[in-house]
C-alpha cells in the first residue's frame, strides 16, 4: 500500500485529500499540521462589521480526517529529507511514497514599524482586533493598503482588502456615522487590482472616488509608526492601519532541498510536481506556478492546483506519468457588507458583474455549501 503525506489544512490540503481519497480508497494517507482545524478565510471580512463570528469559520476536522480515513498528526513541519520521501516535524519523522505541499505562505512584515498594522489576512485574531477597535472608535482615520513581493509578482492577496475597505464604509454609512471617518486607500501599486483586469480597475477607483475615500497610489512603502503611514512620495496620519504585506514561503522551506523561486516560493511546473522532484507536489501558496502575470492567490486557484496535484500523485504511483494540468481562473465576489461584484477571468474571457445585492448572498450561500463538506 502506498504512503502519501499531505502537509496543511487550507484549502489546498483539504482539497487534496478529497480527491486522493475519492481517487484510491485503499490509500494510506497521512495529514501534518499544528491543529485539526480549518478557517474559512474568505469570511474573516465580515468579522469586524458583525456577520459572522470567529465561531462561524473555525471548523473541526475530527470527523471530516475520520470519514476520509486518514491519520492526522499534530505537529509543525521542520524539514525534509531523502529527497522528500521524510518529512521532519516537532513530534518525530513521517516517511511517505508521496507528497503534498500545502502549507501556505508566509506574509513579509519586514517593514519598519509594521507591528503598528493589522493584517487582514493574519488569522481570526486579527479579525477580532479588528472588530474590537473599530467598535471602539468613535471617529478618526483608517488606512487600509496592500504591498507585494517584488521578486515574485503572483504573491500578493490585495483582494481581500478591497472587501474591508468597501464593507466597513457600508457599515459606517448604516451605523450613520461614516461622516466622522476618514478611509484612506494606499498601495505602491500604480493600478491596484490590475489582475483583476482592466475594467475590475476601473469599477474599484470610480467607487473609491464616489464613496469619498482618499488614495495614495504608486508610491513605494517606507515605514509605519503608531499612528502614521510613511512612504517616498507622503506621509499621512491614521489611528488605524490594515495593511496586507507580499508573501513568501515557509521557514521550513529552508531546512530542505527543495528548488525556490526567486520570491522564496517552491518552483512548480505545470503539473504541480516540484520541479526536479520525485512524487513531491505543491499546491496553492506554497508554490511559485507558470502561468500569466494575473494568476491569482486565492482560495478557489488552491483547490484547482490541489486537485491536479493529488490526480497526478497517484497517476504516477500507479507506474504512469503526471498529465494533468490546472486550469488558471480568477473567480471572487468582491463583497461590500450588503452587495457583491463577481469578477471571472480566464486566459480567453474576462468577465464582470456589477455591483449587487443577489451577489453578497450567492457569497455566503457558497460559503455555507463550501463548510458542509468538512462539518
Amino acid at each position: 500500500m502506498s504512503r502519501i503525506t499531505v502537509v496543511g489544512a487550507g484549502f489546498g490540503a483539504l482539497t487534496a485529500i478529497r480527491k486522493l481519497r475519492a481517487g484510491d480508497p485503499a490509500v494510506h494517507i497521512d495529514v501534518i499540521a499544528p491543529k485539526p482545524e480549518f478557517v474559512y478565510y474568505p469570511g474573516t471580512i465580515w468579522i469586524p462589521t458583525g456577520l459572522r463570528k470567529p465561531e462561524d469559520l473555525v471548523v473541526p476536522l475530527q470527523n471530516f480526517y475520520r470519514r476520509m480515513k486518514v491519520n492526522y498528526h499534530m505537529a509543525e513541519v521542520m524539514g525534509l529529507r531523502d529527497g522528500g520521501r521524510t518529512v521532519e516535524t516537532n513530534t518525530g519523522d513521517i516517511s511517505n511514497d508521496g507528497l503534498i505541499i500545502a502549507s501556505g505562505g508566509r506574509f513579509m512584515r519586514k517593514l519598519p514599524g509594521i507591528e503598528h498594522s493589522i493584517t487582514p489576512c493574519g488569522g481570526i485574531d486579527a479579525t477580532v482586533k479588528i472588530r474590537d477597535r473599530l467598535a471602539a472608535m468613535k471617529s478618526g482615520t483608517i488606512a487600509f493598503g496592500f504591498g507585494g513581493n517584488p521578486k515574485e509578482p503572483t504573491a500578493m492577496r490585495g483582494g481581500p482588502v478591497f472587501e474591508f475597505l468597501f464593507g466597513i464604509d457600508n457599515w459606517l454609512r448604516k451605523q450613520g456615522r461614516r461622516d466622522k471617518f476618514k478611509l484612506v486607500f494606499f498601495t505602491p501599486a500604480p493600478k491596484p487590482g490590475a489582475r483583476l483586469g482592466p475594467k475590475a480597475v476601473a469599477g474599484i477607483m470610480s467607487e473609491m472616488k464616489k464613496r469619498g475615500i482618499v488614495t495614495h497610489l504608486g508610491h513605494k512603502m517606507k515605514a509605519f509608526e503608531a499612528n502614521k503611514v510613511i512612504t517616498e512620495a507622503v506621509e499621512f496620519e491614521a489611528d488605524m492601519i490594515l495593511f496586507m504585506p507580499g508573501m513568501t514561503g515557509n521557514p521550513w522551506f529552508d531546512n530542505t532541498d527543495l528548488p525556490r523561486s526567486e520570491g522564496g516560493l517552491l518552483k512548480a511546473n505545470g503539473f504541480c510536481q516540484v520541479e526536479g522532484m520525485d512524487k513531491v507536489y505543491v499546491a496553492g501558496d506554497s508554490g511559485s506556478f507558470p502561468g500569466p502575470d494575473w494568476m491569482p492567490k486565492q482560495a478557489h486557484m488552491a483547490d484547482l492546483q490541489a486537485a491536479t496535484a493529488a490526480t497526478n500523485l497517484l497517476a504516477e504511483l500507479a507506474g504512469k506519468p503526471a498529465s494533468d494540468s490546472f486550469k488558471v481562473e480568477l473567480l471572487c465576489i468582491i463583497d461590500s457588507y450588503n452587495k457583491g461584484m463577481l469578477v471571472a477571468r480566464t486566459e480567453k474571457r474576462n468577465f464582470i458583474l456589477p455591483s449587487m445585492l443577489p451577489l453578497h448572498w450567492v457569497k455566503r450561500f457558497f460559503e455555507w455549501k463550501y463548510l458542509r463538506m468538512y462539518r
